[in-house]
């Protein structure tokens, strides 16, 4: 075997060993009124990315929220579940008053918020005392009954994300996360007599990254 086929060899193994990327794309909504639906869904501000209609038997129309790589489909002839039958849609947020609040300036009734203690406790009234992440949710439904779960995430438990990455999906999750590394930074400075860091920009770099990787934060 020449250095040519061993290399190729090497690569095709290589290949195999990883697992192939399987994205998930978009979730079918069951509706029974896609014009009402329609009109709910941009009254959200989520974006309208194609409505494809096929005679009379077969419209199909995806909308994706602000920030999301996934999207959602409804429609005529595109799934056979009940109308509103859809639950448990999870919808991450970085601040969830502040989406709950937005949510409800677009006109949707949303549930107050709750916290868990932990997976499978039982549901307390208000946000997380300590805002742990994961822990705080909100709930809504569309017109037909599909609920949707607002879910704040600020920490990705370990391994969620690459370890020296970060994944901002908008500007809004970006500001926000700035805004968690500025007051813990000027917890940090207190804590060194409140002396003014003139590191600050790899202080916030390296919490930033470690909040979303899931790894100890910086003191």
């Amino acid at each position: 075997m020449n250095i040519a086929q061993q290399h190729s060899k090497t690569e095709g193994e290589a290949r195999k060993s990883r697992p192939l990327d399987m994205k998930l794309e978009a979730i079918v909504l069951p509706v029974s009124d896609v014009a009402r639906s329609k009109q709910f869904y941009e009254g959200l501000g989520w974006r309208l990315d194609g409505d494809f209609v096929v005679g009379d038997t077969f419209r199909a129309m995806q909308f994706t929220p602000p920030g999301s790589p996934a999207s959602i489909h409804f429609g005529t002839g595109i799934t056979l579940a009940a109308p509103g039958s859809a639950s448990g849609l999870f919808l991450v947020v970085s601040d969830i008053e502040a989406a709950r609040a937005e949510l409800i300036g677009h006109g949707v009734e949303v549930s107050e918020v709750f916290h868990r203690a932990g997976p499978g406790k039982p549901a307390v009234s208000g946000r997380h005392p300590e805002r742990q992440s994961y822990s705080s949710y909100a709930t809504f439904k569309d017109p037909d009954g599909n609920e949707w779960l607002l879910q704040e995430v600020t920490t990705r438990l370990p391994g969620r994300i690459g370890s020296n990455t970060t994944n901002y999906t908008s500007v809004a999750d970006l500001a926000a996360a700035t805004r968690r590394a500025s007051e813990a930074h000027g917890e940090h400075e207190k804590r060194n007599g409140g002396q003014r860091d003139e590191n600050w920009p790899n202080w916030y770099a390296e919490y930033m990254v470690a909040e979303q990787t899931g790894k100890p934060l910086p003191l």
